[in-house]
C-alpha cells in the first residue's frame, strides 16, 4: 500500500499561516484598536496626585467617557461628553506631549481662586469645613496633601472656552496647569475611572 507523500514544509508552514496566523493577527488588531478607543490603563508616575494615587498605581481608564476616536489616532469620530469638575482625566501636556493624570478642577467660564492650596469656583470655596483639606467638586470628593504647602496661588482666573484648568491634589508637588496652562477640552484622552492595582496592596478595585 502507497503511502501518500507530505507536502513540502514551505507548503504545510502557509496553509498553516493561512489557517491559523491570519484570524489570531486580526484577533490582535482588534484588541489594540479596542484599547486604544474603549478602555485602557495608565501607570501613576509619580506622587503629584497624592493621597489619591500612588507612584505605580495602575488605573483603568474610559477611554469613551469623552469622545470615539479613529484608532491609533487622536482624531475624534463622535463626542460622547465633556470633562466635569472633579473627575480625574488623563491627557497630553501642553507643554511637552508627556501622557499625564490630574484632575479637572475648572471648566469653561469659571472664575478661579486658588491661595495656599485651597480653591474657590466662582467665589465658591470648595473646603468642607468639618473634613481636613478636603474639597467637593458635587458629589466628588478631593482630599489633598499640603505636606509641602499649596504651590503657586491663582489671584482671579477665568477659564476660557474650549479649555480646562487641571492640579494635583498634591498641591504644592505638582506640575499641572500653574506652569503649563490650559488643556485642551477636546484632547483630554480619557477619564480615569479606578485603581485596579497598587503597589504594595496588590489587586483592589477602587473607584476615582
Amino acid at each position: 500500500m502507497d503511502v501518500a507523500a507530505r507536502p513540502p514544509f514551505a507548503e504545510r508552514a502557509l496553509t498553516w499561516l493561512k489557517k491559523e496566523a491570519l484570524p489570531l493577527l486580526v484577533m490582535l488588531g482588534l484588541l489594540a484598536a479596542a484599547r486604544d478607543t474603549l478602555a485602557n490603563h495608565y501607570v501613576v508616575p509619580s506622587g503629584s496626585m497624592q493621597p489619591t494615587l500612588q507612584p505605580g498605581d495602575r488605573v483603568v481608564v474610559d477611554m469613551r467617557a469623552y469622545g470615539l476616536r479613529l484608532p491609533f489616532t487622536s482624531r475624534q469620530l463622535l463626542a460622547t461628553g465633556s470633562p466635569q469638575r472633579g473627575e480625574v482625566a488623563v491627557f497630553d501636556s501642553p507643554a511637552d506631549g508627556t501622557r499625564l493624570i490630574k484632575r479637572v478642577v475648572a471648566v469653561a467660564g469659571d472664575h478661579v481662586q486658588l491661595h495656599g492650596g485651597h480653591l474657590a469656583i466662582n467665589g465658591q470655596p470648595l473646603q468642607i469645613a468639618d473634613l481636613a483639606d478636603t474639597e467637593a467638586f458635587g458629589e466628588r470628593q478631593a482630599q489633598l496633601d499640603l505636606d509641602m504647602g499649596g504651590g503657586p496661588d491663582i489671584g482671579d482666573m477665568e477659564v476660557p472656552a474650549g479649555k480646562l484648568l487641571v492640579l494635583g491634589d498634591h498641591r504644592g508637588n505638582s506640575f499641572d496647569g500653574r506652569f503649563f496652562g490650559f488643556v485642551d477640552a477636546g484632547k483630554v484622552y480619557g477619564r480615569a475611572v479606578a485603581i485596579y492595582y497598587r503597589r504594595g496592596d496588590g489587586f483592589e478595585w477602587k473607584h476615582l
